[in-house]
């Protein structure tokens, strides 16, 4: 089944008979070539291009609840490759020019809307910061633009701009940037990765793991034992908990990111928005709803929700940053897990166990990564190498004296 313009206008006179489901409901197999743990957007993203890109058939993917539940649909939704460091900045402009092509590509409408990110410039230093990440943009084949005061008050004109605390000074600003419907991009990958043999098992928690001289033989879920040649982890915020399974313990951190969304308002916001003197994000849905976010809650934490000091702390950076929002309502508001790395960057890498694989450590950056993060993986999984984007995201960084200090988070996640 493909979705197209004339499809749409056909069922529409059928009365929507003709829709099937977007995916298969299998039951597991005993044996698969590879096991991906977690149907998330990582993980998904995983299956397809392995299925797609690398003509691997037999391939699973396991998660615990329903797709869509964990991180990729608990997010605000944010795509850019604004970063900074060699490390990080090939890899998400590569992911950035999948996402331009990813709903041609998945065939199904993720509403992919590149309108722009405008990050905000509030002291002469942040100045000179921003134009030395525009030029590491461009150095890496991304776009940049450094806004004067007088371009900002065109195209956001509603800013406080005076606010005697943190004046607006400017902006850097990514046209190529925008926001994608978190949800759209785990139905196009699951139904992508179906569609390629894919078998997508919901309700299939793992619970351990089968080792045995150094080598993953296939993992015990709440549905049976599953071999596999090889398995891949791509479980977010429970990062450590499944790879303690293993045996393992990792350099990450699990906090909860929380995101909220507003009344929904008339059309004011053009594209993403981010407040230079305090940690606050804004965009508006195709709803009218204002989704926005800022700091992680400081405890470690599996749950997902959040408590009432950081709803408070983003809400005052949303006021200072646009007093007109104060008599909009708070719609909704949800936690996702997040897994924070020691240096602000994710892991992407083979383990000490024969056959078994990690990617993790994404911190604010796993949404807009999903692209090149499952093309990454895949790449890894596929030919045991890592992609030429990823060569950094390896477990021994730390060890080497090579970690990529993107947020200069150090060895508190919570404090950064």
């Amino acid at each position: 089944m493909r979705f197209s313009g004339f499809r749409v206008i056909k069922e529409a006179f059928t009365g929507h008979k003709g829709w099937g489901p977007l995916w298969r409901d299998p039951a597991p197999k005993p044996e698969y070539d590879f096991v991906i743990i977690g149907g998330g957007g990582h993980g998904l993203a995983t299956a397809y291009y392995l299925a797609k890109t690398f003509g691997r058939s037999r391939v699973a993917v396991l998660e615990k609840g329903w797709l869509g539940s964990g991180n990729i649909g608990r997010n605000t939704t944010i795509i850019r490759s604004n970063y900074l460091l060699p490390g990080n900045e090939p890899f998400y402009e590569f992911s950035m020019k999948l996402w331009e092509n990813l709903e041609q590509e998945t065939n199904f409408n993720s509403m992919v809307s590149q309108r722009g990110i405008i990050n905000l410039i509030h002291t002469d230093a942040q100045r000179d910061a921003y134009r030395r990440r525009g030029n590491a943009m461009i150095l890496a084949g991304a776009d940049a633009e450094l806004l004067s005061p007088d371009e900002l008050r065109k195209k956001v004109p509603f800013l406080n701009y005076d606010n005697a605390r943190f004046p607006i000074k400017g902006g850097l600003l990514q046209k190529r940037a925008g926001t994608a419907r978190h949800d759209g991009v785990a139905w196009g990958y699951a139904r992508g990765a179906d569609t390629h043999g894919v078998d997508i098992i919901q309700n299939c928690e793992v619970t351990g793991m089968r080792i045995k001289s150094g080598k993953i033989l296939g993992v015990e879920t709440t549905r049976g034992y599953i071999a596999a040649g090889k398995v891949g982890v791509a479980v977010a915020g429970n990062s450590s908990r499944v790879m303690h399974m293993a045996g393992m313990r990792l350099p990450i951190e699990s906090h909860v990111l929380q995101a909220f969304v507003s009344e929904g308002l008339k059309p004011v916001i053009p594209g993403v928005i981010t407040f230079g003197a305090g940690h606050f994000y804004v965009s508006q849905s195709d709803k009218g709803g204002l989704v926005f976010g800022g700091d992680i809650d400081g405890y470690n934490s599996y749950a997902q929700r959040g408590n009432l000091p950081v709803v408070e702390d983003v809400l005052e950076g949303g006021m200072a940053l646009m007093p007109m929002i104060g008599r909009a309502r708070l719609l909704r508001s949800w936690g996702g897990i997040m897994d924070m790395s020691m240096d602000g960057s994710p892991i992407i890498d083979r383990t000490s166990i024969d056959g078994l694989y990690f990617n993790g450590g994404w911190c604010y950056g796993g949404f807009k990564a999903t692209p090149a993060s499952g093309y990454a993986f895949a790449h890894l999984l596929a030919t045991d190498r890592s992609h030429e984007t990823a060569r950094a995201y390896r477990f021994d960084r730390f060890a080497r004296g090579y970690p990529i200090d993107e947020k200069g988070v150090g060895a508190q996640p919570n404090l950064h």
